[in-house]
């Protein structure tokens, strides 16, 4: 039996790798960083919970993650933590530098000085291609422009990844990400915002969803399909990188339109620009071609755009619904009265 070991367990594409190796037979061990209000929702949605060897630690610390190499012992590592909100990266960079670049160095060198066997995957970003956009898809050949510190810190990952690949011959591969969604995305991502700002529309309880640039236009999969590619490049025999995406293009607005005529309304009703989410720099345009994924890993994207939408749309409803019932449940509906006393006693392990 495989151990894994996954940094960033608690986010939306640990939780669903997490599942997908359990599903496989392997001990999970799940990195995560110690906070006060612990944050083990997704987890606890998926039913997995309690079958995940959790370890807290810090990815600033070599010592510390050197212990959580010495607890797991894994055969295979998959390096997702970042600080991966975009936006945030700008007002705090050098945190961002730190967590999502820096870190991947110290798990390098923890495999490099004491286990050269272990598989490792990098998760890179369809943001480190930034404004190299040429009206083409995207692949693993074409040039980086990074627009953000979020994807500058990325890009160091991916390249720090590449040189301990070549110069010390470990197995790390990366894979180049596209935007990938799921009903258990972060709030303070937009796909997820617009859902649950229309969830609450319908259910009369707000009356504005405030959007900054609505006409930025991105690849969008499903995350539960993205993980299975993760997990199918570490079983190859030899590593490498791969563009993980639809190789289709929609916008903000796109997304925002499905969302609202999904509840019968129309969006142009409830919709302010908010100059407070405007970004230094935008990438107008990210699609990627996943042609090398689909060869070599026996790859490809099942779920369309539209049924992305309704698929983060009825989970959203499902959770105002069952708020305005007075249920109490995990997950991390946003904005709930005492949220914080309502969750508290469902994110502590038993």
């Amino acid at each position: 039996m495989k151990n894994a070991l996954i940094t960033g367990i608690t986010g939306q594409d640990g939780t669903y790798l997490a599942k997908l190796l359990l599903n496989k037979g392997y001990n999970v061990y799940g990195l995560y960083r110690r906070l006060s209000t612990p944050n083990f929702w997704r987890l606890q949605d998926l039913n997995i919970y309690d079958k995940i060897n959790l370890i807290s630690g810090d990815l600033t610390d070599l010592s510390s993650i050197m212990n959580v190499f010495k607890v797991s012992q894994p055969d295979e590592v998959y390096h997702l933590a970042a600080q991966s909100f975009v936006e945030a990266s700008f007002e705090s960079p050098l945190a961002t530098a730190e967590v999502t670049g820096l870190s991947t160095t110290r798990i390098l060198e923890a495999v490099k000085l004491f286990y050269n066997n272990t598989k490792v995957y990098y998760a890179g970003t369809s943001e480190m291609y930034g404004s190299s956009y040429d009206s083409t898809s995207l692949d693993e050949n074409s040039v980086f422009k990074p627009m953000s510190p979020y994807a500058a810190s990325k890009l160091y990952g991916y390249w720090i990844s590449n040189i301990y690949r070549n110069g010390y011959n470990l197995f790390v591969s990366s894979g180049i990400l596209f935007n990938h969604e799921s009903q258990i995305r972060g709030i303070e991502f937009v796909t997820r915002k617009i859902v649950n700002d229309a969830a609450k529309i319908y259910y009369n309880l707000e009356k504005k969803i405030k959007l900054g640039n609505i006409n930025a236009m991105r690849d969008w999969g499903y995350a539960p399909e993205y993980v299975e590619a993760m997990y199918k490049m570490l079983q190859k025999d030899k590593p490498d990188d791969y563009v993980i995406a639809t190789n289709e293009t929609h916008s903000v607005k796109e997304f925002l339109e499905e969302a609202f005529n999904y509840i019968g309304l129309n969006y142009e009703k409830y919709l302010e620009i908010d100059k407070r989410f405007i970004r230094p720099l935008d990438v107008p345009v990210l699609k990627g071609d996943y042609s090398k994924a689909k060869r070599e890993l026996n790859w490809e994207p099942k779920t369309k755009f539209k049924d992305i939408v309704k698929i983060m749309m009825d989970a959203e409803l499902k959770r105002w619904d069952g708020y305005l019932k007075g249920k109490k449940f995990a997950w991390d509906v946003p904005n709930y009265p005492n949220e914080n006393s309502l969750l508290k006693t469902y994110m502590v392990k038993k």
